[in-house]
């Protein structure tokens, strides 16, 4: 994976200022630690930040292309699993090559079909392209989302990147947040609005959307949605198709011309991953290293809830032995966890999933010692059904269910200004209303639908965004076979009864891996990302937490009541009555978040806006 950025400006020639984007680039080396370059033009510099996975040698970026008297420039995020099928179908309309990348492929495939040319594309990707003869920025984010765009858009100058930090690295742009962006934070985070940057003027190129920049303004558009149709097979021909296409996405995402390994958590998803995969492997005379993660002394203090049943090591140790894989369990310290809050955070670059954040950002680093790309199970979940809140009703997003708590813990002031119940509902509306709907469906089917909807538009991306944030923040590249859009396209229209079956979390797709994987790993309860219980992780925040209030100029003073502030920091979050976010996300987790909020305004030099 790579780190892309650019500055397009009509106001102004702009080539002569290389060092702002060279600056920019600059932010993004750990996305990107092989190689950095900027390409320079009268209205336009694109920066690119390169990890090598295909062509080491071949795929340098900024790339350039010309065709029929055209030049085209493109800085490149992703990577392509169709890469093959596309060449070949562009070299019969008379291109050819001089790399064996998907980089020069995906530019090829611009030149000849335009915008259009992301309907050709089965893959991960957020990509920029310049054409030099209409002085024009083309960019495009994939289906699902797995990769980044933010951009900011002001009077004739477009400023994008991989990341915030980007961004905010060029000297037009002052940090700040507006009552809108704060309500977002205090009442949905670390979810975010799709198409927000949280910060006044930064934006997000949603999933499966384009835009178009040129002297004639900016214009955006959704190029792929799910479309709601009338599920017409059987349930063994849904069955079948369900193997063949989470197999088939696997199988495309293997290649690498570097070392690859999975996660390996003992759960279905990263079960089905390291099952095909080392399949794969075998057959090829290789072995498969596979990684899983748990924390120092959680065998003592592990307590267990209707969320998280038991621990990981029993179906993790059944895996290892049934598919003779090389595993290596990523032991984390809680002084780790609680060191790398701050670091997480700035790789985020907002308060994010704290100690979940952290945990992952320590294992991917140790897998970067021995390995660049990695595959891993995230979006099974939302795609099959799989948490407990597709099995009960929901009143506005289920995995918060602290609105309450949340707006009572902030100061009066602030509570009558940010009104987070009412931005909730907001957001809430907004999401489910664009949901497509089918005709002739139940209150009950269409309401299901809409929480599949919502999970795809809200909960996935707070994941995506973890992955690829604190896999880049180590240099390493994750995939995520259960993002192939083919596979979401056609989960999306069957029906609820068949996706439950046997009552079981995702018990359509237990049924479409039987005789893959041993019995008690295909029916084992869903548990969710670990997490510590140890109360050295409380001790550990309660004392970043006790030096972030020490400070008077903290900005949890201004907008939090202080007696509540301190009997959260006295009872390690116990106080805190309900988990603020998700299902295991409690009291320590929610002093973490405070921690960096301070944290993210303070390095960040945020300024608050009163409107």
């Amino acid at each position: 994976m790579c780190g892309i950025t650019g500055w397009i400006d009509f106001t102004q020639v702009i080539h002569h200022q290389k060092n702002i984007v060279l600056s920019m680039t600059e932010t993004l080396k750990k996305r990107g630690p092989d190689d950095g370059n900027v390409w320079c033009s009268t209205h336009a510099l694109l920066g690119h930040r390169r990890l090598a996975v295909i062509d080491l040698v071949g795929g340098k970026q900024p790339m350039s292309k010309s065709h029929k008297n055209q030049s085209y420039t493109m800085v490149y995020n992703g990577e392509l699993y169709n890469t093959e099928e596309i060449r070949q179908e562009l070299k019969k309309r008379g291109y050819s090559f001089s790399t064996s990348s998907d980089t020069e492929v995906l530019l090829t495939s611009f030149i000849e079909w335009k915008e259009q040319c992301v309907d050709h594309l089965n893959g991960i990707y957020a990509f920029a392209v310049w054409d030099e003869q209409e002085e024009t920025l083309y960019a495009f984010r994939d289906r699902l989302g797995v990769k980044p765009f933010f951009f900011s858009h002001i009077e004739g100058s477009l400023k994008f990147g991989s990341e915030i930090k980007a961004i905010l690295a060029h000297p037009d742009i002052t940090p700040q947040i507006n009552r809108q962006g704060l309500a977002a934070l205090l009442s949905i985070g670390p979810s975010r609005v799709p198409g927000s940057g949280i910060l006044k003027g930064i934006e997000e190129l949603e999933p499966g959307c384009a835009l178009k920049f040129s002297k004639e303004g900016l214009r955006k558009w959704r190029y792929w949605n799910v479309k709601s149709e009338k599920h017409k097979h059987t349930l063994d021909e849904t069955v079948e198709n369900i193997r063949f296409l989470v197999t088939d996405a696997i199988n495309r995402q293997l290649v690498s011309d570097v070392p690859l390994c999975t996660f390996l958590s003992g759960g279905l998803d990263s079960s089905i991953i390291t099952a095909i995969a080392a399949n794969t492997y075998n057959k090829e005379g290789r072995t498969l290293h596979t990684y899983s993660i748990d924390f120092e002394g959680n065998d003592q203090f592990f307590e267990k809830n209707e969320f998280q049943t038991s621990q990981d090591s029993y179906w993790i140790n059944k895996m290892k032995k049934n598919f003779h894989t090389n595993h290596f369990e990523i032991m984390i310290t809680q002084q780790e966890l609680v060191n790398l809050l701050e670091e997480a955070m700035m790789i985020r670059d907002m308060p994010g999933m704290v100690d979940i954040d952290s945990s992952l950002l320590a294992a991917c680093r140790v897998i970067k010692e021995k390995f660049t790309v990695s595959l891993s199970g995230e979006c099974a979940d939302e795609i099959f059904g799989g948490y407990p809140w597709f099995h009960k009703d929901y009143t506005l997003f289920p995995w918060i269910r602290s609105i309450d708590e949340r707006e009572g813990f902030l100061r009066k002031e602030w509570q009558s200004r940010l009104q987070l119940k009412d931005f909730m509902k907001h957001a809430f509306d907004e999401s489910v209303k664009d949901c497509p709907k089918l005709e002739g469906e139940s209150p009950i089917e269409a309401k299901q639908r809409e929480l599949f909807y919502l999970n795809m538009r809200y909960f996935m991306q707070t994941l995506l965004e973890r992955k690829d944030r604190m896999s880049m923040g180590a240099s390493l590249e994750v995939r995520v076979p259960f993002a192939d859009h083919r596979i979401v396209e056609y989960a999306w229209n069957i029906p609820w009864e068949m996706k439950k079956m046997g009552n079981m979390e995702k018990g359509l797709l237990r049924k479409a891996v039987e005789g893959l994987l041993p019995n008690e790993v295909l029916y084992r309860k869903k548990n969710p990302y670990p997490k510590t219980y140890h109360p050295k992780y409380t001790e550990g925040v309660q004392a970043l937490l006790k030096n972030v209030i020490n400070r008077k100029e903290s900005i949890l003073h201004e907008l939090f009541d202080k007696e509540q502030l301190m009997s959260l920091l006295q009872t390690g979050g116990a106080s805190f009555k309900v988990p603020w976010f998700g299902q295991l996300m409690a009291g320590p987790q929610l002093l973490a978040y405070l921690v960096q909020i301070d944290r993210w305004f303070e390095n960040y030099n945020i300024q608050l806006l009163e409107q």
